[in-house]
């Protein structure tokens, strides 16, 4: 299904072949790179070597949505992140920008700054003028599906009680789809909106497996879908790697079979190996 996602500044992005959302962590506590990009200059450099290797959106981030991390405040996310905001967008090119929290006052501020997307992991449930900002601005929603904030989450691999769901699937899906409903509610357009099951989030190993199996059950929705697989536990405890910056190979293989499932956008840590792959997989699927 061809699909132009719309986006703020009168920017929109076809997702009628894959792209790559890559992953820059302004944290010191991120579960994969924390540290490695909250100098400015050091993230606007990796940004760019990303664009370079095939991204199409660069994801800025402020605060670690990983299990048992401590939440930050907008001030705190406003300086970790609009330099490297406004770094990135005077790049040449222009490239395509998301910004990855659940305060609104950051995603204004990001989106004044330059930014297109607007990534949210609680769906707008933690600040509820974030759908409104995103029907003001036109920016892309990305709403993601979690069953507990970070702090009270664990690792897919950790869960002392494993969380229940009679159908992750059916569950996850009929969440999301509530959660369009209100952006839309809010005057959000279903073509600034993709959907992100949010694997890693409340679910355990085999809940993540589960989803990834099914994802073809999203097609009924008719909206994207997002892949955020990349170096996640459930990759580790399939593939015996514990370091997850060592997880490219199991997180590459799942991003493929994804992508021959239909899934067309896939935020990853490690873009070229991605683009490699993922280049040989629309081959085989008679695409380019």
């Amino acid at each position: 299904m061809t699909h132009l996602w719309q986006l703020a500044h009168g920017r929109s992005l076809g997702l009628d072949r894959y792209r790559l959302m890559a992953i820059v962590n302004a944290t010191p506590d991120s579960f994969s790179d924390g540290g490695r990009f909250v100098d400015g200059s050091a993230a606007i450099e990796h940004a760019q070597r990303c664009i370079d290797e095939g991204a199409a959106i660069i994801d800025i981030g402020g605060e670690s949505t990983r299990p048992g991390a401590q939440r930050i405040d907008a001030a705190e996310q406003l300086r970790r992140v609009l330099p490297i905001v406004e770094g990135v967008a005077a790049l040449p090119g222009a490239p395509l920008i998301s910004i990855d929290t659940t305060r609104s006052q950051v995603a204004r501020a990001a989106i004044d700054a330059g930014a297109h997307i607007i990534n949210d992991v609680s769906a707008g449930t933690e600040d509820p003028a974030m759908l409104a900002l995103a029907a003001e601005s036109g920016a892309g929603l990305i709403l993601m599906h979690r069953l507990r904030p970070p702090e009270a989450d664990s690792y897919s691999d950790r869960y002392a009680t494993p969380p229940r769901y009679e159908d992750v699937l059916g569950e996850v899906k009929a969440w999301l789809l509530e959660r369009v409903e209100a952006a839309l509610a809010a005057g959000a357009g279903r073509g600034q909106i993709v959907l992100d099951p949010g694997l890693g989030f409340g679910k355990t190993v085999e809940q993540n497996f589960e989803l990834l199996a099914r994802v073809s059950e999203w097609a009924d929705t008719g909206l994207p879908i997002l892949c955020g697989a990349s170096r996640k536990s459930f990759i580790g405890r399939a593939t015996g790697v514990e370091d997850p910056a060592r997880r490219v190979m199991g997180s590459v293989a799942v991003a493929v079979q994804q992508y021959l499932c239909g899934v067309r956008l896939f935020r990853v840590h490690d873009v070229s190996a991605h683009r490699e792959a993922l280049d040989a997989a629309a081959r085989l699927g008679g695409r380019t």
